[in-house]
């Protein structure tokens, strides 16, 4: 892992984009895989390329309840004679002749001889006496060997999440099992003498922590294995000690705190002492005192103790390295323009995270909701929006009218 310059005393704050390049640049792609079961690997990272062995589907079927039979006996006349038919499971054995048909069900296997089905709703039948009320052109309601998928064909890449419907289509392939990147270990500890965790008594001049609740909460959706390192006292020997712990046992080490200019905040000291610093402080808003580095083998991130500023950096800037890390091809996020209904206040200097909610108005259209306030410690700026309203360094106040560029909450944080 190559860690890039220490810009801590470097003047001006380091642009977003420009962090991502870095750290991009300095972490390790998990290379170790496993076999896991198709029912298992929700939301693992795929390791191999997926060839199908099979043609999907492995014969030709019926897409309607109908009947089966010659496209070419249209030459006869609209009347056939019905001979046998076929079920899903249970295809009609014979051959189809000339004048025949076969009663057939949808996803039923197309009898040897037939090309052409006819939706029941189009014929009229009277015992064994078939009429069609129109005939059909050749191939019409049959779903052909390897329509959906042929022999042969990859029907999915390595370094994909495997979704729900990722899941079906391996399994519509017959795959019991599938190779995937082993699962990565992040350690979570929280920074702070005024820390307490729910359920403990609150001291007089205390705080619940929730920075911890979010980042495990983001990471168990993310497929890690992790490990809950509780809250550390404001004290340098204790935070070595649960440091030296985490390099023990980590990939990642996440805390939340301490990395800001007080008296009291340690961690970028340690992380000085026990590794070393690839940058800190960012122009971003919230989540500025956001640091990374590295100790030993273990890739180091350093949340602001806010809880919006944490929620943002863990948004924006952890979770894309966390899937670098598994192995994942990564996708730009979803993002649009759209006219603001309000003003929308920006000092220039930093990239601005602001948030709000996409709604339908009286008239059934889009429109943006800012949250009443933006402040770091509002957490409920998150918990009520569903997307992020971003503005760039240098852009400044925008008033009713103006385009944003608005950032959708995914399934990472959203709802």
């Amino acid at each position: 892992m190559v860690i890039e310059k220490d810009c801590c005393s470097a003047p001006g704050l380091l642009p977003m984009e420009e962090a991502m390049e870095q750290m991009e640049h300095a972490v390790n792609k998990m290379t170790e895989t496993e076999m896991v079961t198709v029912i298992d690997a929700l939301d693992r990272v795929l390791a191999e390329d997926i060839v199908s062995d099979i043609n999907v589907p492995p014969h030709a079927n019926s897409a309607m309840d109908g009947y089966a039979f010659r496209a070419e006996d249209k030459a006869f006349g609209k009347q056939l004679n019905v001979v046998g038919e076929s079920m899903a499971g249970h295809p009609y054995a014979g051959l189809v002749e000339s004048g025949q048909a076969i009663r057939i069900m949808t996803g039923a296997k197309i009898p040897n001889g037939a090309d052409t089905v006819m939706m029941q709703e189009n014929a009229k039948r009277d015992g064994d006496l078939l009429e069609l009320s129109k005939w059909p052109e050749a191939g019409n309601s049959i779903r052909f060997a390897g329509e959906d998928i042929k022999q042969g064909e990859t029907v999915a890449k390595s370094g994909i999440r495997l979704s729900p419907v990722d899941l079906g289509l391996l399994a519509s392939l017959g795959k019991l099992e599938v190779k995937v990147f082993k699962r990565l270990k992040v350690a979570v500890l929280s920074s702070g003498d005024e820390l307490a965790r729910a359920g403990d008594t609150l001291p007089s001049a205390g705080i619940f922590e929730s920075n911890s609740m979010v980042t495990l909460s983001v990471l168990k959706r993310l497929g890690c294995e992790t490990l809950d390192m509780g809250i550390v006292e404001d004290n340098l020997e204790k935070l070595e000690a649960a440091f030296s712990k985490a390099m023990q046992w980590a990939d990642v080490l996440i805390t939340s705190g301490g990395v800001s200019v007080g008296d009291a905040d340690y961690i970028k000291d340690v992380l000085e002492k026990m590794g070393s610093i690839g940058f800190w402080k960012l122009a971003i808003k919230p989540g500025k005192p956001f640091a990374f580095g590295k100790l030993e083998k273990c890739v180091f991130f350093g949340l602001p103790g806010n809880p919006v500023s944490a929620m943002v950096t863990l948004h924006q800037l952890v979770v894309p390295m966390i899937k670098t890390m598994q192995g994942e091809n990564r996708q730009q996020p979803v993002s649009f323009p759209m006219k603001l209904s309000s003003k929308l206040r920006k000092i220039p200097g930093r990239k601005d995270f602001q948030r709000g909610k996409l709604v339908k108005d009286e008239n059934g259209k889009n429109k943006i909701e800012m949250f009443r306030t933006q402040g770091s410690g509002v957490l409920t700026s998150m918990s009520e929006s569903n997307c992020y309203l971003v503005l760039d360094i240098e852009q400044e106040s925008l008033e009713p009218g103006d385009e944003v560029v608005v950032i959708p909450f995914d399934r990472w944080i959203g709802r």
